[in-house]
């Protein structure tokens, strides 16, 4: 499996950076995780970077299993880990149980693609010109877009947007949602992002971006345009690009 991946961080209008990415690609097989942490004196940035760690550190147990075991039960124990060594990192620090991330993973090999999310990052799967899915966002918007009281649009403006009803810390209250697809296709686009990318950012651009010569130019274009936006509001703004090329 040949992949084609871009990604980008940056802090928007905050004076920190809270969001988190990480990945890991091998021949066989790939791991991206996008998480915005959420706490004060960096305890959130520290739960993103601790969340996202253990994940990777966890994957040499548990992507073996995928094979063999029921996928969503290999998937619920391997974020359970996560967090198990994110409690691990926190190392007693006073602020640890204040500390929360959301998470948006996405993990690919020949036989199968799956997505793991908590919170308000998010996936999406862009495939022959069409927005074919997205993660459903765990706050109240997405409740109220459930709801047919407010359009997609008109999330990322909503007084509520940030109003989460899922998150990830230490206590494990919240268990990130798992949903298992085929396996992606040639030309099959992903895109992972923190919701100060999303907020700002239409379908129709999205789409823009998985036909576009230069992706990792256009990336950057909308991560500007996300921020400009904002108008001095922008959040952190995390985003990560991929394509399958070769399966």
């Amino acid at each position: 499996m040949k992949l084609e991946f871009h990604q980008l961080t940056t802090k928007g209008d905050k004076p920190d950076n809270q969001d988190c990415m990480a990945n890991y690609v091998c021949q066989d097989f790939a791991v991206f995780i996008v998480a915005d942490g959420l706490g004060g004196h960096h305890a959130g940035e520290k739960a993103a970077q601790f969340f996202c760690r253990g994940v990777l550190m966890a994957m040499r147990k548990y992507q073996p299993l995928l094979s063999h075991e029921n996928v969503e039960s290999v998937m619920a124990r391997w974020m359970d880990d996560a967090v198990r060594e994110m409690r691990l990192l926190f190392a007693g620090d006073e602020n640890a149980d204040k500390s929360h991330t959301t998470c948006a993973i996405l993990y690919l090999d020949k036989e199968r693609c799956i997505t793991a999310h908590c919170g308000d990052s998010r996936v999406y799967k862009i495939m022959r010109q069409q927005l074919v899915w997205r993660t459903r966002d765990h706050s109240l918007t997405q409740q109220l877009l459930d709801e047919g009281k407010i359009s997609e649009r008109e999330m990322g403006v909503h007084p509520e947007q940030n109003q989460l009803t899922r998150s990830i810390n230490i206590l494990n209250i919240y268990k990130p949602e798992i949903h298992v697809y085929p396996a992606a296709g040639q030309g099959d686009c992903f895109v992972l992002c923190s919701d100060g990318f999303w907020e700002h950012v239409k379908e129709s651009e999205l789409i823009q971006l998985s036909e576009s010569v230069s992706v990792k130019d256009e990336l950057k274009r909308l991560v500007k345009l996300s921020i400009f936006r904002a108008a001095g509001r922008s959040d952190n703004v995390t985003a990560q690009f991929v394509k399958i090329v070769e399966n």
